[in-house]
């Protein structure tokens, strides 16, 4: 499972690409707002901090002639911009203007399988299903990744990749990969809390006592 980010924050972004674990970069106004930079300022430090990993730039017209004035734009960026539209119809057709053209595309915003399944026709990169905000209004977020992963697995001329956002928590990414998502994207917090274990705090405490009770040293 491949791992991005979803923040603005260019400290942030830096920081967790310096660990190796990082595999690319999600961003959307609302994230561009609380950085409160300049938009293509923020994107083309970001292309540069994560050099070849696809980051998502979001446009914010709603109607095809935007988006595609727009996505144009984002594109000449960096090599590494995926185009993120929303799901849908002038999106849908935005999608495949771009995929045409060889460039990424990230289509957001999904909330259903049968969306799912208009972004692979589409040709997108990445269709991002939002796991919390369905959990939000109580229905399964985590349904709907296992039911796209499922369609998606029956055809294989569909190569779009299953991007889960909308994370809350590590047990939406743990299972997510049961599921064969093939991304999760993260906030800060949540990714770093992959990490976390109280008995791997309380056994590595333990062997550092014992060690010091040596007195040896490596170095």
């Amino acid at each position: 499972m491949k791992f991005f980010v979803d923040t603005a924050d260019v400290k942030e972004i830096s920081e967790l690409a310096a660990t190796g674990l990082l595999d690319g970069v999600t961003t959307n106004p609302t994230l561009i707002a609380k950085s409160g930079r300049d938009f293509i300022e923020v994107i083309t430090e970001i292309a540069g901090i994560v050099k070849g990993l696809p980051v998502s730039a979001e446009v914010v017209s709603t109607d095809f002639e935007g988006m595609v004035r727009e996505g144009e734009k984002l594109a000449k960026i960096a090599d590494n911009i995926a185009i993120k539209v929303p799901l849908t119809m002038d999106g849908l057709k935005a999608c495949k203007y771009f995929t045409n053209k060889g460039i990424m595309v990230n289509v957001t915003l999904c909330f259903s399988a049968a969306q799912a399944i208009l972004a692979a026709k589409a040709g997108a990169t990445f269709v991002s299903p939002f796991v919390g905000r369905l959990d939000d209004i109580g229905q399964s977020g985590m349904q709907l990744i296992s039911d796209i992963c499922t369609i998606y697995n029956q055809y294989d001329n569909f190569t779009t990749e299953v991007l889960v956002a909308s994370v809350r928590s590590p047990g939406h990414v743990v299972d997510a990969a049961l599921m064969g998502a093939h991304v999760a994207t993260l906030p800060p917090s949540v990714l770093k809390q992959l990490v976390s274990h109280p008995l791997t705090d309380k056994g590595l405490a333990t062997f550092l006592e014992d060690w010091k009770k040596t007195g040896q040293k490596l170095a």
